[in-house]
């Protein structure tokens, strides 16, 4: 059994386990990795939409003419059902949150003049989006 310190007090492994779950309940998340793109290809149409109600976020998601906003527009999609699974009112909810990290690089090589080879690196990108509800004086 292994304790571990959390917001000042030892909690068990399973406890913070728990704990952990329940965040993820407050706020509705939906999760795209290994999108065979670059991250700072998918950081360019994460911008357009963090920070607005999800209504305005799928319509820059449909109207964009990135390739990375059509599966953008299913991660959304996907979020807000989650956020409709766990209780919450689809129609007062924001994009609080979204960010992209980097994933695996493929490596590949590409034949050059005179034996050489290059190298060609195939990126991807984890996408990460995640939910809050409006404030009424917002």
């Amino acid at each position: 059994m292994t304790i571990v310190k959390t917001e000042g007090r030892r909690v068990k492994k399973s406890e913070r386990a728990r704990l952990r779950k329940e965040a993820k309940k407050s706020h509705p998340q939906a999760t795209l990795r290994d999108y065979r793109s670059s991250a700072s290809k998918m950081r360019l149409v994460v911008d357009l939409i963090r920070g607005k109600d999800v209504q305005e976020a799928v319509r820059v998601l449909h109207f964009s003419n990135k390739r990375a906003s059509e599966a953008l527009l299913k991660l959304l999609r996907s979020a807000m059902a989650n956020a409709d699974e766990l209780g919450f009112d689809v129609e007062r909810l924001m994009v609080s949150q979204a960010f992209v990290n980097e994933g695996r690089t493929l490596n590949r090589w590409r034949p050059r003049a005179q034996g050489r080879a290059t190298r060609i690196r195939k990126r991807s990108c984890h996408t990460t989006i995640v939910l809050g509800e409006v404030e009424a004086g917002e």
